[in-house]
């Protein structure tokens, strides 16, 4: 359960999520992408709260990219990303310009080299970056995502967070949750921490990640250091 006093997020902010497993990180995304509408309080997009959005009308707002999909049917890792544009058909034939935003997207998830390969058969990393191009394909303005880089690759990780800096550059607000804390440190503008379902820090990572906050949420020890731009960075102590 969740009893955050409140959270505001503004458009251009990458904001990670962290904290134990159970703090409540998924289901704050899930309020927040509209699948959890039984929560109490308020939850308000654009100042209208989120139970009064219709959901074709939300969906081409937010887009939410899950921890993992399973498809049971043979869709092609272009299909998959074609669904990404839902909310914009309005016929049974796709448009021009969402060809465009499903090439667009493919691109910049660098998974065009298998567009064509059934979304079963690939990776756990492939098919990630292929839901991840599925939700920018429906070129929302907020970007919820769950453990996004959960199966890629150390140079895919990094390829994601560079990528989600610079769409956050174009104005978009990216929210994701992640057990990484020094990806979180290294890339977001923001920290939020979570702990049994509270907020523990909502404050820049150098902040947010304080080895006081650490070891009281996280139960362990460890130090703040620097690399050599001046980012914090993380260091367990044994």
């Amino acid at each position: 359960m969740l009893k955050l006093a409140s959270v505001d997020f503004s458009r251009g902010e990458l904001v990670a999520l962290v904290g134990p497993n159970g703090a409540g990180k998924s289901t704050l995304l899930g309020i927040m992408a509209g699948l959890r509408p039984n929560y109490e309080g308020a939850c308000r997009l654009e100042g209208r709260e989120l139970r009064r959005w219709r959901r074709r009308e939300l969906a081409r707002v937010v887009s939410f990219v899950p921890q993992s999909l399973r498809l049971e049917f043979p869709f092609t890792a272009e299909q998959v990303v074609l669904m990404g544009r839902t909310p914009y058909c309005d016929g049974l034939f796709e448009s021009p310009a969402d060809h465009a935003a499903v090439e667009r997207a493919m691109e910049l998830t660098d998974t065009l080299p298998f567009r064509h390969r059934d979304f079963r058969a690939l990776s756990g990393g492939e098919r990630q970056r292929v839901v991840l191009a599925s939700a920018l394909a429906q070129q929302p303005r907020v970007l919820l995502l769950d453990e996004p880089a959960a199966f890629l690759d150390v140079k895919h990780q990094i390829r994601l967070h560079r990528l989600l800096g610079e769409l956050c550059r174009q104005g978009l607000l990216v929210v994701a949750a992640t057990h990484d804390l020094n990806l979180a440190a290294s890339y977001a503008d923001r920290v939020i921490v979570l702990d049994r379902g509270s907020l523990a820090a909502d404050a820049p990572p150098r902040q947010a990640l304080d080895p006081g906050i650490l070891r009281s949420v996280f139960e362990v020890e460890a130090c703040l250091a620097a690399d050599r731009e001046g980012r914090p960075w993380i260091r367990y102590e044994t």
